[in-house]
């Protein structure tokens, strides 16, 4: 077990070509589960692959324990590596993959049988000891090189999306089979996903890249309740934040669908960075809900329903906001490349909102809402930066300690 730490650390392909990391500063301690998370092309993979010694890096050190490990061969690391493709080997039994890496390190076969028992056993995958690979399932094959990486005792484990060949129910189970694991084993591990969901299910801090540069490092509830930008607040939560641009002036930010008035929090978020600009406002799906036709307090929108996705327990709602048209090319800029954050419009040039419902609001297509939203759960963003000012108040029980409300599951696709 060993400190992970990468310290500006940068990789350029090329003499003049473009970086795919960009000084990025990253204290892994020793036995935290970190996951790094990102849209495809966000150096996440290249990260790892720079740790592991599978890619060279251009600037920066890598510390694994007290030893820099920049100019090492990757078996010089001590780490072990998995991969997506679980790299094992057809020919070879369960029992002779586990062991292989033991057998190359001369240890004797005593050794090597107790070692791969005894992973074999908390994988769950003793009685498969004498099959081939191809005679296991997908979810099996996984456990498998896992337990070639457990057996040989390293300071780290690096895992390269291993989950992505497995269907929806078996990553749910594998993905809780892993933290189990690295929990009992305490060994320090760097995983990498484009999956968010596994992000803020498996790490104890999650680091969220964007273009090779590093957005936000810390516990998911801190990447969920107060992300540092828009990117952070679109990447993080499914479905992904509702985005509105508008001006602060006032104490009040002019939406597209009318004016919202600042409470005490946002009012002094804008005020500490200077208010009268253009804002952006972000409102997670979850948040959003039916309120009485006519109210006046807090954020609200009348709306149209276009479509629902249900999935039993909740109800998506993707609605029109009556009037809202908003700056579609500045948020578009600022979170871009994430999936279904960028706000779309109706063919009316409406804007439009994902909103999730409790299922006994029978909302179907064509059904007009009042929508609202607690001032204490509105983001708030500069338009120009991206940066928050904002984040999601804890209500008073959650600051006590309960914990939060899980993100949402991402609505059937």
């Amino acid at each position: 077990m060993a400190r992970v730490r990468f310290v500006d650390v940068t990789k350029r392909y090329g003499d003049d070509g473009p970086e795919a990391i960009s000084g990025l500063n990253l204290d892994i301690a020793d036995g935290e589960f970190v996951v790094l998370v990102g849209p495809s092309g966000s150096g996440k993979s290249t990260a790892l692959r720079m740790l592991a010694g599978l890619e060279d890096i251009s600037s920066g050190e890598i510390w694994i324990g007290d030893r820099v490990v920049n100019d090492l061969a990757p078996r010089e690391r001590d780490i072990a590596m998995v991969f997506q493709n679980y790299a094992l080997y057809p020919h070879m039994s369960v029992r002779e993959n586990m062991g292989f890496a033991l057998q190359l390190e001369h240890k004797g076969k005593q050794q090597i049988d107790e070692k791969v028992r005894e992973a074999a056993i908390a994988l769950e995958l003793d009685e498969f000891l004498d099959r081939k690979p191809a005679q296991l399932s997908g979810g099996q094959r996984q456990r498998v090189a896992m337990g070639r990486a457990i057996v040989r005792e390293p300071q780290a484990f690096l895992m390269d999306e291993p989950l992505s060949n497995l269907d929806a129910k078996l990553r749910v189970q594998t993905r809780e089979e892993i933290a189990d694991l690295q929990r009992r084993l305490a060994v320090t591990t760097v995983y990498v996903t484009h999956d968010q969901t596994e992000a803020l299910t498996l790490g104890d801090r999650i680091a969220v890249l964007r273009r090779g540069r590093l957005q936000q490092f810390g516990p998911s509830d801190d990447l969920y309740l107060e992300p540092a930008n828009v990117f952070v607040a679109g990447f993080i939560g499914s479905p992904s934040m509702n985005f509105v641009t508008g001006e602060a002036a006032d104490g009040a930010i002019e939406l597209p669908f009318g004016p919202f008035a600042l409470d005490e929090r946002l009012r002094a978020a804008l005020d500490a960075g200077g208010g009268g600009r253009a804002v952006v406002v972000g409102l997670r799906p979850e948040d959003i809900h039916p309120v009485a036709t006519g109210t006046s307090d807090g954020l609200h929108f009348d709306a149209v329903v276009d479509t629902v996705e249900s999935t039993g327990a909740d109800l998506y709602a993707h609605a029109r906001i009556d009037g809202g048209t908003g700056d579609e090319a500045r948020i578009e800029t600022l979170v871009g490349d994430v999936e279904g954050a960028a706000p779309s419009r109706a063919r009316d040039g409406a804007a439009r909102i994902v909103a999730r419902l409790d299922p006994v609001t029978r909302a179907h297509a064509g059904t007009r809402l009042t929508l609202g939203v607690d001032p204490e759960r509105v983001y708030l963003f500069d338009a120009a930066t991206g940066d928050a000012l904002a984040g999601a108040r804890l209500d008073e029980e959650a600051a006590a300690g309960v914990p939060a409300s899980a993100p949402a599951s991402a609505p059937p696709s």
